[in-house]
């Protein structure tokens, strides 16, 4: 029987602060499965780093409950099958699942979806994946874009907010992208943005919220990151705004059990009659193919820009994960094996 040099990396101690390779622990083993009926053995080519994996080592239950200790840390990946006991899929074959930090492993084929030979198999893990449709469902359904408003994107170079700014200038609305660099505020100018915001450049909330009412208001607000630049937003709505929650980057990294009190906000939603809402990509998940129908015709036609940050190696995960805490990554964070 064949026999195959797999690694993991299993998640040990939970970060009090940023997470690091320190809360981890490489193993590397020889693995030899007997398949059962309808698996399959894939070797991992793309893994998926994201932000939500941070929000899953919290010390107190979330959407979920905290991410187990000693066991592989999770991600989404694209696999070529190795061998296979399933008539779905023949060896060689591209495929999507949800295995995790591991370079081999047998998997049930109902876990798998196999992927089209013609596409770029990171779309998988982007824009025809989980950030697109977080991207799609948050926006077109939370937030209710109607043509000629004004979208406000925040994280907007990211994985998700770039693809919330092409589907917003889609729908005819304005959008104000909010970056941490001036390269990543030129990468959303070409995009097509209005106006494209370094939050740096803002040494508080009042001068950004100064500016973005200058620019007209806020209809609908497309929140990846957080702290400041919510607290500026929330005083520049517009009536009857919409304010969709995707994510809280900036509390993540050391706030995630006890975040940051900025100041406090409910009087604006009262004023402008606004509302809120969170999103979470896993509630759209039985829906996806309505998200392919619209979106993937545009993908197609090179229509929708997807960029992505690939890093080389699987032990360069954990650095990966923590990066994203510093703004390293346009678009998507993806490690290649």
């Amino acid at each position: 029987m064949t026999s195959y040099q797999q690694k993991q990396w299993i998640y040990t101690q939970r970060p009090l602060g940023r997470v690091s390779e320190q809360h981890y622990q490489l193993k590397s083993h020889r693995y030899a499965p007997q398949l059962a009926n309808n698996e399959v053995l894939i070797e991992t080519t793309l893994v998926s780093v994201d932000p939500y994996m941070r929000i899953q080592q919290s010390e107190k239950p979330t959407w979920e409950q905290p991410h187990p200790l000693n066991t592989v840390q999770g991600a989404a990946t694209v696999s070529k099958v190795l061998l296979s006991n399933n008539d779905n899929f023949k060896v060689g074959d591209l495929v999507a699942g949800y295995t995790g930090w591991q370079t081999h492993t047998a998997v049930h084929g109902s876990e798998l979806q196999k992927l089209a030979s013609d596409i770029d198999p990171t779309t998988a893990l982007g824009v025809l994946g989980m950030p697109g449709r977080t991207a799609w469902f948050g926006l077109m359904e939370a937030g209710k874009p109607r043509a000629g408003e004004t979208v406000v994107v925040s994280g907007a170079a990211g994985a998700v907010g770039s693809l919330v700014v092409q589907f917003a200038l889609k729908n005819g609305c304005k959008v104000i992208a909010l970056a941490g660099t001036s390269e990543k505020c030129e990468w959303l100018e070409q995009l097509g943005v209005q106006h494209a915001l370094n939050y740096k450049d803002f040494d508080n909330a009042s001068h950004l919220a100064d500016t973005l009412a200058s620019l007209g208001g806020v209809d609908v607000y497309f929140d990846n990151v957080g702290g400041f630049i919510t607290d500026a937003v929330m005083q520049s709505l517009k009536l009857h705004a919409r304010i969709v929650i995707c994510g809280q980057i900036s509390q993540y990294d050391g706030g995630l059990d006890n975040p940051a009190q900025g100041p406090r906000f409910l009087h604006q939603m009262l004023y402008k009659r606004a509302t809120i809402e969170g999103v979470l990509a896993r509630d759209y998940s039985h829906r996806m193919d309505e998200m392919l129908r619209h979106v993937g015709p545009w993908v197609a036609a090179g229509e929708i820009t997807f960029k992505s940050t690939i890093v080389e190696g699987f032990e360069l995960l954990p650095q990966t994960l923590g990066g994203l805490f510093e703004g390293q990554n346009t678009g998507k964070a993806i490690v290649r094996i």
